[in-house]
């Protein structure tokens, strides 16, 4: 091969010697322009070049466009221009004289060229042609002068003997694709392919074939038949590792256009391919080994009915390398389609292969596929591009192939299924290490609330298990997964499928293996399942359809492609118009039911007595003792103590016992209602209203919570546990919240007439409102249907109706026709959108519809109508205080519920019906809501829970807690059981939250008492039980699939019961999620599953940047010297406003994420200078410099000082107060990290809660302690007092640790805050045993109370500038310090190599890197804390940790000067990129990123 034609050799582009500057607009990690090209000299040399380019460009193919385009789309601000049609019209004459030009060049050219021979003068002619088809559009050309063009360049690609002639007629072929598609077409006629194939084959130039390359993909996308025919996909292939990467990308992506449209008759030309294709799939360049995925999936579509092709594939090693890029870990990191894909072709090919079936199942393929469905569970940690159901998509097509790996048994004469079950009769251990990796993985998903799809899947790969499986260690594997409690579950659900196939496998169990189950089929309700079955209706359910499934199955299938099969046919390979009728016969539940009956069990059983177990006929006597319990007296304290004791320890002691209590009996005993029923006093189960007689029982109620605690708590948190974990596993098998997805809504523009005639991104509702019958006091509205917007509430579409309906005559004339006016264009316009809603799936796309939909646009405009504007509106209309209703709405008798949205009531009423199916494309109507007037109760709207008259209870914080946010009542009514375990699990978590303030106010009440004598018995330690063990995996997996449909997110339309448990129990879902919740809620579908800061690092396109529809962007420019003045300008700029900000600095070049970042770092060191007089001081500061507040530490966290309102300073602190909510909540909403270290006590102030005596254990811990002990004291006063026996010599015995309160000399001051006012009153008393309990309240109150209130509120004032504070109270403290400021532990160094990104020169072994890590691990929380801010801007991490942070931390090879060991590292913090020299030691290492981290903050400047 010759040299002399070679392209000049690419270099590797030294990225810009910054040392913390860049724009994050201009940067780019990497490009196909950065890729190592060598001389190509051999296949082996060129095959280790291919690995090198691979190592350097692997993440520039997918999102260098994507950040191009969306840079382009970046808004910084309106620039349009009142003159821009002018510049258009001058722009337009331009480009037809400039194309008249072309056209005369091309002309010239083409003259010239044809009649010349002087290669020269030919040279010169191709390089002003390929000139001329560079900068010329479309326009210049026509179709003759292309049909003239294609001949000539072809015989010039051919020109044998000068390759520089061969180089530009080739370049002059791809210019001419590109800006005139239809010379394609030409170009083949006059065999262009051939030719270009000829050069590739012979490859003398690599310049030329490089060309080549270019050239054929370009024709590729428009003629791939004629690419095939021609013997393209061997050309471009047969010398691809002489290439570099980005070339090696093109080749594929030909090859890729050619297979879209492979034929079906000849498979030779593209079976020859196979080889070279399987051994590019060890590649690492992403881009290259997904399109080389798809080329083979391709492939094996086209040779699927034929088994000896398939077998082909496999002998290439297609098996092999396909299951490599499965693992988890694998360098190459597939997109999720791709991925799916993968698992697809290997499904193809065990279906029509033996020997890939065998192949499969020899590579342990169950290994792998137990890895996908694990991580199912935890799919809510994911973000996609493609959110809505990814993760089922992907555990849809596991499920395909297992089922497919798992034979049913062989029909007569199908030579392949008797093959199959051959080999697996032949090597039984294959199908048993198969099952065991298999069946508890697919156990956890059936149990973390996959919808019906994937539970059908499952069950029936369990099934055909159970079927073929003879190994005795089945029977273990299933008792270890609980597969009797699973079943039992599964035969609650609504839906006849999952129903069949979980009774089919308890028969194939009793069958095979009948004393190993029967017993613990009774214990866990399994056979008490198929009774109530069987007592119901013959067994006959409803059939899924569209919308409904069924009380625990409202969930459309996952694979939109598929939504016309009937479920019993999603997992089979037939594609017949047949699969459309379901196979399942009406009765075969119940006769399914009645054959296990008869069969297995005796009549015996079913009795309600002679049935029960031993442990549940126990625990029903204990029900009934605690429930007996109720009768006795409030007020015997001793009494209740001392029998709920005994009680309780025996309900412990059976929870504890050999014998394991099952969920079944656990729920059946009745336990859990008549726990919640005692603690409560029967107040749960009703709305506490003021002036109730009940609450007066609400102090006997605390005092129970007291002693419960005290049980629980008495060995640790252990019991608590035991008692946590049987709740929630009672509450997954119970609740049956419905997820809706609504995939068959299509997104579109409407226009909702109801309740304010508005255009609406989502179909609108079809409704007639028909007057009820009998009602006279109401006008008939319309006949008429109309549409009604579906995320507006009851209460409007009240407010919209109640002026049209309404006999009272109106006020006046002129008001009466206005009204009617408004009535008739609102119907005008309602018919025009009712032609739109004829069908779901169908949009106008008639002239005249179009017309008259234009000519409603000044109608809408004057409405306000504006589009994406339901979030907002709807917030504001929830919190406005509601009017007192005048209308009941009925759907079909039924009454809708006001507090919800019209879609949401709507929806409550369909999941009611449980007889009704109802299609998807239904929900949006045709509708008949009745309405009426509503009855007028005088007590409708007195106020729950009378908070204010328990301010001095000392169990006011606990009641508050599980009262005042009480569980919604519709929850009782949809299940009354998982109602009662909610509350309990409420409760459980109250008491957690305030263990410490329960645990201390009992031992205050013991040494009042004479129980406790010593005052160091008051000291307490308490072990909470994990946040985590609240925490419910299957209601977080259905929150997780609710919130990846698109219709849910785009318009906020959850299922009601999302928003009633996120407001009262919101310790039931994980924080991701809730993170996600959070998000829709406070700022709307736009940022769901994008945050700013940082993506998660599994998003396809792996960039930092807003997607599409995110929020506009603004640039401030911030001067460091007056930090906190730059950002109250900030903030009286952008504050109000949904735009994401981003900051430069006055005389710096940097800007970007970086720069942002460390300006929120900046301004949470300025709110720390104690100069502020914000914050309560716990030690002195005298000696320290207050230029630097960073170094101030406050040993408990930030809490506000209390200030006296008649201080001079202190309107200036409330004015910092509002900002710092400000920024606060701007932080929030951009997804910026602060570095502020707020107390646990401020944080609960932020979330609304009020703050007792023993909060003040996480401001001033030593002043709590001192409080306690002087509150039990004032405690053992009280009760001598009130026991008028000798109290006047024990009170002279009552001392602090030895002295007389009076010998203290405590002045009637705040300690510390001299000039704070305790109390007028005793302002120059001492303090003495009289007034101590004054004493204490007085400091409590200037502490966490009034001393605080006005700063407290200033900041929630400045946070709601921005959004609703409301929107935090899902989250607990630990996880709004985690929201606000990122994760507190920096570095976990076992995790740190996987979210770590090497490249230019770097990998993960190499010596220098391995060397930061030491460092890294070495440094202290300081010294990382700066590491960080010096990389990223920001000391602390986004929530996630590193594995959150995004774009990627980044490390690559510095290239400065000929001497590394003097060179510094530098990085560009908009992009987490380090460029670290390779020094010659560590210790050099370690000394000059040090001095980088210390000297180099502080500024953003090119070095």
């Amino acid at each position: 091969m010759e040299n002399r034609g070679q392209k000049r050799m690419e270099v590797v582009e030294e990225l810009p010697a910054d040392k913390r500057a860049c724009n994050s607009q201009d940067f780019r990690p990497s490009t196909s322009g950065s890729s190592v090209q060598a001389q190509a000299n051999g296949t082996s040399s060129g095959h280790e070049n291919a690995d090198a380019d691979m190592d350097t460009s692997s993440s520039a193919s997918h999102s260098s466009r994507s950040d191009e385009e969306q840079d382009k789309d970046s808004d910084y601000g309106s620039c349009d221009s009142d003159d821009a049609d002018p510049r258009q019209r001058v722009l337009q004459e331009y480009q037809r004289g400039r194309s008249s030009d072309d056209q005369g060049k091309l002309n010239s050219l083409l003259s010239s060229l044809t009649a010349e021979t002087d290669p020269s003068l030919q040279l010169t002619g191709l390089t002003e042609l390929c000139e001329v088809l560079s900068f010329c559009t479309e326009d210049s050309l026509s179709s003759g002068m292309a049909d003239s063009l294609s001949p000539m360049l072809v015989k010039l690609a051919k020109h044998e003997s000068n390759a520089d002639i061969m180089l530009l007629a080739i370049r002059a072929i791809t210019y001419l694709c590109d800006v005139y598609p239809r010379s394609v077409a030409f170009l083949v006629r006059h065999e262009t392919i051939p030719a270009l194939c000829q050069r590739l084959l012979t490859i003398e130039y690599l310049d030329v074939a490089e060309q080549c390359l270019q050239a054929l993909e370009k024709i590729s996308r428009d003629q791939p038949v004629a690419c095939l025919n021609a013997g393209a996909i061997m050309a471009v292939l047969s010398f691809i590792d002489f290439f570099s990467t980005s070339i090696q990308r093109i080749a594929i992506s030909t090859v890729v256009n050619i297979c879209r449209k492979l034929p079906s008759e000849s498979p030779s030309p593209f079976m020859d391919a196979v080889p070279i294709l399987c051994n590019l799939l060890q590649y690492e360049d992403r881009q290259l080994v997904e399109n080389v995925a798809i080329c083979l999936t391709k492939i094996a579509d086209q040779v699927s009915q034929s088994p000896a092709l398939l077998d082909q594939l496999c002998r290439h090693g297609l098996i092999h390398q396909s299951t490599h890029l499965l693992n988890l870990n694998s360098r190459t990191t597939l997109s999720q389609p791709v991925y799916n894909g993968v698992i697809g072709l290997l499904r193809k090919l065990s279906s029509g292969s033996t020997l890939a079936f065998r192949s499969l199942y020899e590579l342990n393929i169950g290994y792998r596929l137990k890895e996908i469905m694990s991580t199912y569970d935890i799919s809510h940690s994911v973000s996609s591009t493609h959110p809505i159901n990814a993760c089922s998509n992907q555990v849809h097509e596991v499920l395909k192939l297992v089922i497919e790996l798992l034979p049913a048994s062989p029909v007569e004469g199908n030579q392949l299924a008797l093959e199959k079950e051959s080999f697996l009769v032949n090597q039984p251990d294959l199908l048993q290490q198969f099952e065991a990796d298999m069946l508890p993985a697919m156990i956890k998903v059936l149990n973390s609330g996959a919808n019906v799809y994937v539970s059908y899947g499952c069950l029936s790969a369990i099934h055909k298990l159970t079927c073929l499986s003879k190994s005795d260690d089945l029977v273990e594997l299933l008792k270890n997964a609980n597969i009797s409690s699973v079943l039992a579950g599964i035969l609650a659900r609504k839906d006849h499928h999952v129903v069949v196939v979980a009774l089919q496998i308890a028969e194939v169990l009793l069958e095979k293996y009948r004393d190993a189950f029967s017993n613990s089929f009774i214990k866990e309700g399994v056979f008490f399942a198929m009774e109530a079955l069987l007592s119901s209706d013959r067994g006959q359910q409803n059939p899924v359809s569209g919308f409904i499934q069924g009380s625990a199955d409202f969930s459309q299938k996952p694979v939109v492609k598929e939504n016309g099969k009937c479920l019993c046919q999603s997992f089979e390979k037939s594609l017949s118009s047949s699969s459309q009728t379901c196979k399942i016969e009406t009765d075969s539940v119940y006769i399914l039911a009645t054959r296990i009956k008869k069969s297995f069990f005796g009549p015996g059983v079913f009795d309600s007595e002679k049935g029960l177990t031993d442990v549940l006929q126990n625990l029903k006597n204990l029900s009934v003792a605690l429930g007996d319990l109720m009768t006795v007296p409030n007020d015997s304290h001793v009494l209740h103590d001392e029998k709920f004791l005994s009680i309780w320890n025996q309900i412990m002691e059976r929870l504890n016992g050999r014998e394991s209590v099952s969920t079944f009996e656990f729920t059946e005993s009745g336990i859990v209602k008549a726990l919640a029923n005692y603690l409560s006093n029967g107040l749960y189960q009703r709305k506490i209203i003021k002036g109730d007689p009940e609450c007066d029982s609400l102090p006997f109620v605390g005092k129970r919570f007291e002693v419960f605690t005290r049980l629980l708590w008495s060995d640790g948190e252990a019991t608590s546990s035991v008692l946590i974990q049987k709740l929630q596993s009672s509450l997954s098998s119970l609740e049956n919240f419905p997820i809706v997805l609504s995939q068959s809504l299509k997104q579109r523009n409407s226009f909702a007439a109801v309740p304010n005639g508005r255009c609406t991104s989502y179909p609108c509702l079809r409704v007639r409102f028909v007057k009820a019958e009998g009602e006279t006091c109401l006008r008939d509205y319309s006949q008429d249907f109309v549409t009604v917007d579906p995320l507006c509430y009851v209460d409007d579409v009240d407010q919209y109706m109640w002026p049209k309906v309404n006999l009272e005559p109106l006020h006046s004339v002129g008001a009466e026709d206005e009204a009617i006016e408004c009535q008739s264009s609102q119907l005008q316009s309602t018919s025009i959108s009712c032609q739109g809603e004829s069908s779901s799936h169908m949009d106008i796309d008639s002239s005249d519809a179009t017309q008259l939909q234009g000519s409603q646009e000044e109608e809408q405009e004057q409405l306000r109508g504006l589009c994406n504007g339901s979030g907002e509106e709807n917030i504001s209309s929830s919190e406005k205080e509601d009017p007192l209703p005048r209308l009941l709405f009925r759907l079909e008798g039924l009454e809708l519920d006001r507090s919800l949205t019209v879609y949401q009531a709507i929806l409550l009423h369909k999941l009611k019906s449980e007889n009704e199916t109802t299609n998807g494309s239904k929900l949006s109507g045709p509708h008949d809501i009745t309405y009426e007037r509503a009855p007028q109760l005088a007590d409708s709207h007195e106020n729950v829970f009378p908070l204010e008259s328990m301010d001095n209870d000392e169990y006011h914080p606990l009641l508050s807690y599980l009262f005042a946010h009480r569980l919604a009542l519709r929850l009782k009514g949809t299940s009354p059981l998982a109602y009662d375990i909610l509350f309990l699990l409420k409760s459980l978590e109250g008491m957690n939250r305030f263990l410490f303030h329960l645990i201390c106010h009992e031992r205050v009440n013991a040494f009042g008492e004479g129980r406790l004598d010593d005052l160091d018995d008051l000291r307490v330690q308490v072990r909470p039980v994990p946040y985590a063990e609240f925490v419910s995996s299957k209601l977080t997996e259905k929150l997780e699939q609710q919130l990846r449909d698109s219709f849910a997110v785009s318009t906020c339309g959850l299922p009601p019961w999302f928003n009633d448990l996120m407001d009262s129990c919101p310790f039931l879902f994980s924080f991701e999620v809730k993170s996600k919740y959070f998000r829709l809620a406070a700022f709307g579908s736009q940022q769901v599953h994008h945050h700013p800061q940082h993506l998660s690092s599994s998003n396809v396109h792996g960039e930092g940047r807003p997607a599409s529809g995110s929020l506009p962007r603004k640039k401030f420019l911030a001067c460091r010297e007056n930090i906190l003045e730059s950002a109250a300008k900030m903030m009286e700029l952008y504050g109000k406003q949904k735009v994401v900000v981003e900051v430069e600095y006055n005389e710096e070049v940097g800007t970007g994420l970086g720069p942002t970042l460390e300006f929120y770092t900046l301004v949470s060191r300025a709110f720390q200078n104690p100069d502020l007089g914000m914050w309560r001081s716990t030690r002195s500061f005298v000696g320290k410099s207050s230029e630097d507040p960073g170094a101030l530490g406050y040993a408990s966290g930030l809490f506000p000082r209390p200030w006296s309102g008649t201080s001079a300073a202190f309107p200036g602190v409330l004015q910092k107060f509002v900002l710092l909510g400000t920024v606060v909540a701007k932080a929030l909403q951009d997804g910026r990290v602060l570095d502020l270290p707020f107390s646990k006590a401020f944080y609960k102030l932020i979330l609304g809660q009020e703050l007792s005596s023993f909060d003040i254990h996480f401001v001033d811990p030593e002043l709590c302690k001192t409080l306690v002990e002087l509150q039990a004291l004032a405690r053992r006063r009280k009760v001598i007092a009130e026991a008028q026996s000798d109290s006047r010599a024990a009170m002279y015995d009552l001392s602090f640790r030895g002295t007389k309160i009076e010998d203290l000399c405590l002045e009637f001051a705040l300690p510390g805050y001299t000039d704070y006012v305790l109390d007028l009153h005793y302002a120059n008393d001492m303090v003495n045993l009289d007034n101590l309990e004054e004493y204490i309240k007085a400091i409590v109150n200037a502490t966490v109370c009034n001393g605080i209130r006005k700063q407290v509120e200033a900041f929630r004032s400045g946070f709601n500038q921005v959004f609703p504070i409301e929107h935090l109270l899902i989250f607990n403290e630990e996880e709004l310090e985690t929201m606000l400021c990122g994760e507190r532990d920096l570095f976990n160094m076992n995790e740190v190599l996987d979210h770590i990104k090497f490249d230019h020169g770097y990998t993960s072994s190499s010596p220098p890197v391995e060397h930061l890590l030491e460092i890294l691990h070495e440094f202290d929380k300081e010294q990382q804390r700066a590491f960080l801010q010096f990389v990223t801007g920001c000391p602390r991490l986004p929530p996630g940790g590193l594995a959150s942070l995004n774009p990627k931390l980044t490390i690559v090879r510095k290239h400065g000067s000929d001497s590394s060991e003097t060179d510094l590292p530098s990085v560009m913090t908009c992009a987490n990129y380090l460029k670290l020299p390779p020094y010659s030691s560590k210790e050099k290492m370690k000394e000059k990123l040090i001095y980088a981290i210390t000297e180099g903050q502080g500024s953003f400047h090119l070095s």
